[in-house]
């Protein structure tokens, strides 16, 4: 998947923004969430499209693709600062990712909330090997990974921020539903039939 979903990188922006990370933080997440996978492309095609489960080999050479992002750019000066993601967004909280094996605060912020955002759009997707899993399934798979894979805090505030979502979808669902009168909440007297 070489580029993030707009609304992958909403979600980890609107996490960043609850937990304060400054402007430059902010900027720097932005571009790094939408590179975050830039390194699939030093991963050989044929590995990319299986449809199937990887073997162990091809599961070795897809790892690689954090360093091979890390490689790319971190020769770019001002994309350093943004290779967090890229680079670390499959380090897990209690040391079983990789490319380092970082565990809690050695993984950089950026990269700890782009991986619970990047887990949770992967898990509501289809794939060739896997159904893409319920909403309440998903929140629950990580909710339940809190202190193990993910940084308990970022799993907290994202947890808010999706109930904020769902709140604001369903507000607004309820201000377009016609009333029993045929008239849409929000035309003040108007109605719409």
């Amino acid at each position: 998947m070489i580029q993030a979903s707009d609304s992958s990188i909403e979600l980890a922006m609107d996490i960043a923004r609850k937990m304060n990370l400054s402007d430059e933080e902010l900027r720097n997440m932005r571009r790094g969430a939408i590179l975050h996978d830039i390194g699939e492309l030093g991963v050989p095609p044929e590995v990319m499209q299986k449809t199937g489960f990887l073997n162990e080999v091809e599961r070795a050479m897809m790892m690689k693709h954090t360093q091979i992002a890390h490689d790319m750019f971190n020769v770019v000066e001002y994309l350093k600062p943004a290779m967090d993601i890229p680079y670390c967004h499959h380090e897990r909280w209690n040391g079983s990712g990789y490319p380092r094996g970082l565990k809690g605060t050695q993984i950089p912020i950026a990269a700890r909330i782009f991986a619970v955002v990047d887990v949770w759009e992967a898990m509501r997707t289809d794939r060739p090997h896997n159904p893409a899993w319920p909403d309440n399934v998903a929140m629950e798979y990580i909710r339940k990974s809190a202190g193990e894979l993910f940084d308990p805090q970022v799993v907290r505030v994202f947890l808010e921020v999706i109930q904020q979502k769902k709140e604001s979808l369903n507000r607004l669902a309820n201000n377009s539903a016609p009333h029993h009168d045929g008239e849409i909440h929000g035309e003040q007297g108007h109605g719409i039939n």
